[in-house]
């Protein structure tokens, strides 16, 4: 009896091994079929440096990354068509301002968040739109949360750097003293952000402080130049370290004179100190523009994928609507004068890289970066030039060019799939078939149905939130 209940022990122990064996070649079976793609006869535009576009190509796509261009076909791949159609790097929008939950309310020690935010449908425009990597420039920890659930899977969404605001001034890091701004850089290191942006209202003093105990922490600066240095001569703008300057605005506010000559100044002295520039010229339009009108919001199609809680801030206390003729005019000179810099930069070879301000009012997720690109090449760039300034460089100034940006063998599968050509027109970039995301395809009717979700939502929830009644949700 004994011998007997060994041997039906070993016996099951043997099936439940053949089983387990069965079942895990199978699951390996069907992970291949699932996550093994092939965009067959597609144009790819690279985006390296110097690389032709490559026709007709055979691009493979195992897992989340890019396995080969040009290789043999692996079996149970699924087979996309990609005849008459062009695959580019996922964009990079630099400058954005991501939702994120918080509270508008001291409320009480257990209470959190006051106001929740859906993470699916704050990064569906995003995606939508073939944004797969963002520079969140409001960095909050909320923000960590929503770039663990996109990196999990469990969120379909862009690959997320967050750098730490430090101002002298409300914000989420106060720094009034250099002590205070070393400080507040280490403590920003150590919550896990790899990039600083410095901002208004800090003093020279610390903001040059925070700059170079960023430098010793091996930590980027990107941000606003403060409104300390007005009257100052713009040499002194220039602080070495001071890596990528968030707006052309921080550069015009600095001047009266907007003069081409004093453009050629500024992209003079950020070429000798290695400072990059997001033109962000989208964020001037949209001032003037509801500075004018509120009907320029209004009429936005892509207003119903923003949240209601804004979308009442962005009609109903929106801070720009109303501004005076003097003020309009002035946001008009501006707004030239930014296009004067973006000839500069371009003239002098300063790297330049697009970036939206999403968030701020008519300044739509996903929507607003195919705006920027166009403002881009009516500046002045070609359109090879503003894709570069949206793919390969973003990727390089945030030191993730080894890993996306480009399109190349081992590389994230975040690539976009166009119907049209965007080299022949930077429209084009619109024209969206599919996207890749981390390796996930989602084709046109699948991304449709997604923003259908978001706009239905919003609808339906549109009374429930109040701008001017946030302290009581």
């Amino acid at each position: 009896m004994k011998y007997l209940k060994i041997n039906n022990l070993l016996l099951l122990l043997s099936v439940s091994f053949f089983l387990l064996n069965c079942t895990k070649n199978n699951k390996t079976k069907i992970e291949k079929g699932n996550n093994t793609y092939v965009i067959k006869n597609v144009n790819v535009i690279p985006m390296t440096k110097n690389s032709d576009v490559i026709e007709n190509a055979t691009v493979v796509i195992h897992n989340n990354k890019i396995e080969s261009i040009n290789n043999s076909i692996p079996p149970e791949a699924t087979i996309i068509d990609g005849e008459d159609k062009w695959l580019i790097p996922g964009l990079i929008d630099m400058h954005v301002h991501t939702l994120s939950n918080g509270s508008f309310s001291q409320g009480y020690a257990t209470r959190g968040s006051t106001v929740n935010f859906n993470t699916q449908n704050l990064m569906t425009p995003y995606i939508a739109n073939g944004v797969t990597t963002v520079f969140e420039l409001s960095g909050r920890l909320g923000h960590f949360s929503q770039r663990d659930r996109i990196m999990d899977k469990s969120v379909i969404g862009p690959r997320m750097a967050i750098a730490a605001v430090i101002d002298g001034e409300g914000n989420e890091i106060k720094a009034t003293t250099p002590i205070e701004g070393r400080q507040s850089v280490r403590n920003a290191k150590g919550l896990g952000y790899r990039f600083i942006k410095v901002y208004t209202w800090l003093n020279e003093e610390t903001f040059k402080a925070v700059i170079d105990e960023a430098e010793k922490q091996n930590m980027k600066v990107v941000g606003h130049i403060p409104t300390a240095f007005d009257g100052k001569p713009a040499d002194d703008l220039f602080v070495p370290h001071f890596g990528l300057i968030a707006h052309a605005e921080e550069l015009s506010k600095q001047t009266n004179d907007y003069s081409y000559e004093k453009a050629q100044e500024f992209a003079r002295l950020a070429k000798e100190n290695n400072t990059w520039l997001i033109p962000n010229l989208s964020n001037m339009v949209w001032i003037s523009k509801q500075a004018e009108s509120i009907e320029s919001i209004q009429n936005l199609p892509s207003l119903k994928y923003v949240h209601p809680l804004m979308k009442s801030k962005w009609l109903n206390s929106n801070r720009y609507h109303g501004a005076s003729p003097k003020l309009i005019d002035f946001y008009n000179k501006q707004k030239d004068f930014h296009i004067q810099i973006v000839k500069a930069f371009k003239e002098a070879g300063v790297p330049m890289l697009a970036g939206t301000d999403a968030g701020i009012s008519g300044i739509v997720w996903g929507f607003s970066l195919h705006d920027e690109l166009e403002l881009l090449v009516e500046a002045g760039l070609t359109p090879e030039e503003a894709l570069t300034s949206s793919t390969r460089l973003p990727a390089e100034w945030l030191e993730i060019d080894d890993k996306t940006g480009t399109i190349e063998a081992g590389k994230f599968a975040d690539l976009i799939l166009l119907d049209k050509n965007p080299l022949e027109k930077i429209g084009n970039t619109r024209s969206i078939s599919g996207v890749f995301v981390n390796g996930k395809w989602l084709d046109k009717t699948e991304i449709d149905t997604m923003l259908l979700k978001v706009a239905e939502w919003n609808n339906a929830n549109k009374e429930k939130y109040d701008w001017k009644n946030r302290k009581n949700l």
